[in-house]
């Protein structure tokens, strides 16, 4: 399934939205600008690798700065097209009703929250690897977990495939997002007896798991005192 809009109106600009896409999308074309050999040093050094936080705690190799400062930089790595097409894309669907109901620095903060958190759910479950974990994804599933609970009476405008036929549909958000959630857990669960990234199919799940669950308990925890506010 492909969301194509969600129909829940907002009422301010997403400012940080747009910031967070185009700070991805130039550190995108910064990628591809460099030389090969380059661009994959680049990536090693700022994607999350989990054993070198393994070596860092160990006080071998590599210091706690080096180790810990991939956990908010391999935010704003992707692998190639479709992968930032998919995360910004996702982004732009679900983000700017969040933004719009958290306000923007609080949207903000929120964001990089879930983006760390993810990382460190990522790095417990595969603790020791030496595969560099890139993408905007997990930061994007706390999103979601926040949209989730922020608006559940909310549709998303999703074209849905059905064999060789394509129909649009009007899918509560609570079913989207719960159906996504389970694909990705009953993934991570499965990825538990890999070894490499290409085994696990090269998808961070539990970076969305984690992500996706700080966000839901991030926005139950900002909820109540925002119900407060008047909404016009």
């Amino acid at each position: 399934m492909i969301p194509l809009k969600d129909l829940t109106s907002r009422r301010s600009f997403p400012a940080v939205t747009f910031f967070l896409i185009a700070a991805n999308i130039a550190v995108f074309i910064y990628q591809l600008s460099l030389p090969p050999a380059t661009a994959e040093t680049f990536v090693r050094t700022y994607g999350l690798v989990p054993s070198k936080i393994q070596l860092a705690l160990l006080g071998r190799h590599y210091s706690m700065q080096q180790a810990l400062l991939p956990l908010f930089t391999c935010m704003f790595l992707h692998g190639g097209f479709l992968h930032i097409l998919g995360n910004m894309w996702f982004l732009w669907i679900f983000g700017a009703n969040v933004e719009d109901r958290l306000g923007s620095l609080a949207y903000l903060l929120f964001y990089i929250v879930c983006g760390v958190g993810s990382g460190v759910a990522q790095a417990a479950f595969s603790w020791g690897s030496r595969i560099p974990s890139i993408g905007a994804s997990g930061a994007i599933s706390g999103v979601l977990g926040a949209y989730i609970v922020l608006f559940p009476a909310s549709r998303i405008l999703t074209l849905v495939p059905l064999f060789v036929i394509f129909f649009m549909a009007r899918i509560p958000a609570v079913i989207f997002i719960g159906l996504w959630f389970v694909v990705q857990f009953l993934s991570g669960l499965d990825s538990l007896g890999a070894h490499t990234a290409a085994a696990a199919g090269g998808v961070a799940w539990w970076a969305h798991v984690g992500g996706f669950a700080l966000g839901v308990l991030l926005a139950w925890a900002i909820k109540p005192a925002r119900q407060r506010a008047p909404s016009y």
